[in-house]
């Protein structure tokens, strides 16, 4: 029997045999010391956030101060002053959460964000705009992106960190990655709760690819695409399936399940027909 305990599994796996060759002595060292490199990485990114989140607080804390010392005066003491406060300190956050929106865009056009189509490891110089991309999309993300959701400001965001979006497109989701490797054809529905991605990875390997949705698609509430995916026109993908990378979905077609795979549309009509209660269950 083969002994599974005398040599613990790492936490993290280390193949460096996909990766191209180090394009210099920076990647080299950030290779050869790969844990103390992704410390450092992810301070720096605490660091970043902070300016961030300190930029678009500084708008957020006046515009609150303004409004209480301009109607706090006016207003009498007891409920009616506290309402004006909270009242002012709530549209501070909506303040800030524009601001955050706008200042994480401009600083990922100044920053090096600009990454590429890429298959090898994560501690290489090729996955660093990738991390930088995608740690300042999640400031908003995980913070204001949910009350945009829905709103022209988070389909301008949205734009702005690089992600193509045709003519009435509907966004119900804020389940992003990879924002500026994705792209929306025109008339595209993404229902609630779906999850795009532009990247995978496994065994200590990365791949990031593009995303690409072709016009009039429709994704269920609850369905997940990978990356290197792309959708032709009028497909329609069903609630909580789930598209793997390479797929290629063909134009007016159905797919669903996990994985997703193409299904008839003499078969949906009998799911529909079942489901209503207009045809018995299968034999």
């Amino acid at each position: 029997m083969e002994d599974t305990t005398s040599k613990p599994k790492k936490l993290f796996a280390e193949d460096q045999s996909k990766n191209p060759p180090p394009v210099n002595i920076f990647e080299a060292l950030l290779r050869r010391f790969a844990r103390t490199s992704y410390l450092i990485a992810v301070i720096l990114m605490y660091i970043l956030a902070s300016l961030a989140f300190g930029v678009a607080l500084a708008p957020a804390i006046w515009a609150g101060q303004v409004l209480v010392t301009f109607i706090l005066p006016h207003a009498s003491a007891g409920w009616l002053g506290w309402f004006v406060m909270g009242f002012a300190y709530a549209l501070a956050f909506f303040v800030f959460g524009l601001s955050l929106m706008v200042t994480v865009c401009i600083l990922n056009f100044v920053l090096p964000t600009r990454f590429k189509s890429f298959k090898g490891g994560y501690y290489t110089i090729h996955a660093v705009p990738w991390f930088l991309h995608n740690g300042l999309f999640y400031l908003v993300r995980f913070t204001f992106l949910p009350f945009a959701t829905l709103t022209p400001f988070g389909v301008l965001f949205l734009k702005g960190m690089g992600m193509k979006i045709g003519k009435h497109a509907f966004i119900n989701t804020e389940y992003i990655s990879d924002p500026a490797f994705i792209e929306l054809g025109d008339d595209v529905t993404i229902g609630g709760s779906v999850r795009i991605f532009a990247h995978y990875g496994g065994g200590g390997n990365l791949v990031i690819a593009p995303v690409k949705i072709h016009d009039r698609v429709t994704l269920g509430a609850g369905s997940l695409v990978m990356g290197d995916v792309e959708i032709k026109e009028g497909a329609v993908i069903l609630p909580h399936s789930v598209i793997l990378p390479g797929a290629r979905v063909p134009a007016e077609e159905t797919w669903g399940g996990v994985p997703a795979q193409p299904i008839h549309r003499t078969d949906l009509l009998k799911i529909k027909q079942r489901i209503r209660g207009l045809e018995g269950p299968s034999s």
